[in-house]
């Protein structure tokens, strides 16, 4: 009987392929394992199996696709770029109850400009550097830049996840505006238009007309809804409040699209576009008290009449492992600029996957060539860093506009006057690669882990929201989990009270083991996690966050399992034993 339901699942699942392959063309169609697996594999975890990876070319094409799959009973997964570090893009695993179809929506990449910039529509496609290149000659910015972003980054994907970012005013990535398909309790699929613009009644004919950037002003309405968090600024000033500012478990920040964590199939979202700003000034902070760090995000929070526009923590160990680990991703994003280092970054992968292949390379070789070729690049971090480096355990790379200036500068030298710690105003080209340095921290530990096989098991990544009253912000964890640890890399948010600590485990711990201890560690702070990295597989999302899922999704058919919830048809309940 099993035997006979395998083969009649078997042949339905090639009748689906064929039906995709119709729909999008063969080449854009894949099924051999080799193919698929940069799309069945997360960033940094998780990996799964799928019938398919299906890549439209046009929204009309990505309707179809899903017609077809929700028509055969598939399990749906929306992908991006999938730069997410939680395994919210992938499958997870081979324990699903259908077959599982990845849609891949990065051959969209259209943005479209609406009043003059100020808003935009983006396609699934769509990344955040290429967003932010297309506002840039007209003086304006996306909702995340360089800094707060992975490379490649979808504007989907942040979206999606309610992702967070260095930019203190913005908050988390949000919408209210979206063009979506949704899954009915009837298990029909139907297009939900809440773009706030008028596109007429018939599916492919709205989805064309997206498309096309076919939007007549008339078409449009500016009372819609909102294109940012524009509370955000307010809420973050409270210092005061015993609950933190920003995690992705708040439901105030989740809505339809926004949130979704792919338990919708987006066609596209319109976003709020911010002014540039001009001349920022970057002061970088060095201390080795961190009640001092504290006491100068909680002034500026509570006492500047401007916020400032980032407030990047960075420890020295994290420091550390940048400045070496991190030095190629720094030197190339400064010869190149960001533009082509997701084709870059795709070259790596297709290389590491044939040194796989080939068997008697090591694993990770890109990674351990590039490591060996950074020895011989010059020293790329300024002098006045690295002796900050040398005399702090910690660093706040605090950047402001031109106008808030002089009340940053004269608040800072009065502080440091009577407290531990000291400060100096960048240059440009220093506060540039300040920021730049902060960025490659975020890889480095993936580096290290990669280059050091021998001596590492993995990395235990944690995204976690401190409270915003927190003044013990520091970690400091019990010796029989320091122990299992080889380094700690801890950076993040700071003025948000948003830390990124990334683990770097010895070889023969239990990963997963170790982060179980930890997560009673940050309950007992009052902390929330994830912060704004989404669930994915890693995290269990609170049952409010899943009752919205069910209603996003009720036959559980787009990305189930989430949140670790049930990954079986219409949410019933994983068996037991």
């Amino acid at each position: 009987m099993l035997k006979a339901a395998q083969d009649m699942s078997s042949t339905a699942g090639a009748q689906l392929v064929t039906e995709l392959q119709q729909i999008v063309g063969h080449h854009h169609v894949l099924t051999e394992d080799g193919a698929t697996l940069p799309y069945r594999r997360g960033f940094r975890f998780g990996e799964g199996r799928a019938l398919a990876v299906v890549m439209p070319g046009s929204l009309v094409e990505q309707w179809r696709v899903l017609q077809a799959c929700v028509k055969a009973g598939v399990i749906v997964i929306m992908q991006a770029a999938n730069t997410g570090l939680t395994g919210g893009s992938t499958p997870d695993g081979n324990t699903y109850d259908r077959d599982v179809v990845i849609v891949h929506g990065m051959r969209m990449r259209t943005i479209h400009l609406i009043g003059e910039g100020r808003q935009v529509v983006c396609l699934p496609g769509a990344t955040l550097d290429q967003l932010e290149n297309m506002l840039r000659p007209i003086g304006r910015e996306p909702h995340s830049v360089i800094g707060s972003s992975c490379i490649g980054a979808s504007v989907f994907g942040g979206v999606s996840n309610n992702s967070g970012g260095a930019l203190v005013r913005r908050g988390p990535a949000y919408t209210d505006m979206a063009l979506f398909a949704q899954v009915s309790d009837r298990g029909e699929l139907q297009l939900v238009n809440h773009l706030g613009i008028e596109l007429g009644g018939d599916p492919e004919e709205i989805l064309k007309r997206v498309e096309e950037g076919n939007f007549p002003e008339a078409s449009i309405s500016w009372n819609a809804g909102r294109g940012h968090d524009d509370d955000y600024a307010r809420h973050v000033r409270d210092v005061n409040a015993d609950t933190p500012a920003r995690y992705n478990a708040d439901l105030r920040r989740l809505h339809e699209g926004a949130g979704c964590a792919g338990k919708l199939g987006l066609f596209a979202v319109r976003l709020d576009t911010f002014e540039a700003e001009k001349d920022p000034v970057v002061f970088y902070i060095g201390t080795n008290q961190t009640d001092v760090l504290e006491d100068v995000r909680r002034h500026i929070l509570s006492s500047f009449a401007e916020l400032p526009i980032a407030g990047e923590y960075l420890h020295r160990d994290a420091f550390n492992i940048a400045e070496k680990y991190g030095k190629d991703t720094f030197v190339i994003i400064r010869m190149i600029g960001t533009k082509r280092l997701p084709a870059m970054f795709a070259m790596k992968n297709a290389f590491d996957r044939l040194a796989d292949r080939i068997g008697f390379l090591p694993r990770h070789f890109s990674d351990r060539f590039m490591q060996f070729m950074s020895h011989f690049f010059p020293q790329h971090l300024p002098a006045r860093m690295r002796d900050y480096r040398d005399r702090f355990e910690h660093h706040l790379m605090l950047k402001v506009s031109a106008s808030g200036a002089q009340e940053a500068r004269d608040f800072l030298k009065s502080h440091f006057a009577t407290h531990e710690g000291a400060f100096f105003e960048c240059t440009p080209d220093e506060g540039a690669k300040a920021f730049l340095h902060r960025f490659a921290a975020a890889g480095a530990a993936v580096r290290y882990r990669n280059v050091h096989t021998d001596t590492t098991e993995n990395i235990v990544a944690l995204d976690v929201a401190l409270r915003r009253n927190d003044q013990d912000w520091f970690e400091v964890l019990p010796r029989d989990i320091d122990d299992e640890i080889i380094v700690k890399l801890y950076y993040g948010h700071f003025l948000c009270h948003v830390m990124h600590q990334d683990y770097v485990v010895r070889k023969g711990y239990d990963c997963m083991a170790l982060e179980h201890r930890m997560l009673p560690l940050l309950d007992r702070r009052g902390a929330r996690y994830p912060a704004e990295h989404n669930f994915g597989h890693l995290y269990a999302a609170p049952d409010d966050v899943l009752a919205l899922y069910r209603q996003l999704d009720p036959c559980n058919c787009f990305n189930p399992g989430i949140g670790q919830a049930t990954k079986r048809r219409n949410w019933v309940a994983e068996s037991v034993g």
